[in-house]
């Protein structure tokens, strides 16, 4: 995350990146605001807008330099600004719009708030579920380059405890391998699973020292 601070072209490009990965939990955030799809579009766009305009990451030490708890506050700022003007602002001010419709359109659905939780509980959830999107991406991209796109396409069903995942013996069976073949395959992708995020996590925190805390947040909400 220290990465995203300052005004070099590095800097902007890691605020850049920053703000096209975590956006979605800040949306959601919108939405459960009360906002349909088409404000909650331009809005989030208008936040990262000026995100980008200012690049300035400093008071995220004075959230204990989580970036999760920053982005929180500064949307909820912005919110209540935007409330209290009286007429449309101009979106974006010569900054490269960061574009939201292609991703929009495949999640809305998912993105409908439910009556029963708050914003807060709908951004904390989007934003955990948003370092594991991350985390599994990072993790496909390194067996594609290994040129294992099909065991990773099945291991990873094996991470989540649902019903109707397959088998060690089943994926043995459908890619030719030894049942301990695949065994010893899943405890790598695991391990390196635990790596990846935990290198996620860091991006987002001031120190090494926030990981772990960091890491229970995210465990807690999501098992609520």
């Amino acid at each position: 995350m220290m990465t995203a601070q300052g005004r070099s072209p590095a800097a902007q490009e890691a605020l850049e990146k920053l703000c096209r990965g975590y956006w979605l939990p800040l949306y959601a955030f919108v939405r459960r605001e009360g906002h349909g799809p088409e404000d909650a579009k331009d809005l989030t766009q208008e936040f990262f807008a000026r995100l980008l305009e200012r690049r300035d990451f400093d008071a995220v030490r004075r959230e204990k330099g989580r970036l999760r708890s920053y982005l929180l506050v500064a949307l909820k700022h912005f919110l209540s600004n935007e409330r209290h003007r009286a007429s449309a602002i101009k979106r974006g001010h010569g900054q490269q719009p960061i574009s939201l419709d292609e991703i929009i359109a495949h999640q809305r659905n998912e993105l409908e708030p439910a009556e029963s939780v708050t914003a807060e509980q709908i951004y904390e959830r989007r934003w955990a579920l948003t370092v594991l999107d991350q985390v599994l991406a990072r993790l496909g991209d390194e067996f594609r380059a290994a040129e294992k796109a099909p065991l990773f396409e099945r291991l990873k069903e094996l991470l989540a405890d649902e019903p109707g995942r397959p088998t060690q013996a089943e994926i043995a069976c459908e890619l030719g391998m030894t049942e301990n073949a695949v065994k010893q395959a899943f405890h790598r992708l695991r391990e390196r699973y635990r790596q990846i995020l935990r290198e996620e996590i860091a991006h987002t925190v001031a120190t090494p020292a926030e990981i772990e805390d960091e890491l229970r947040h995210l465990i807690a909400v999501l098992r609520t």
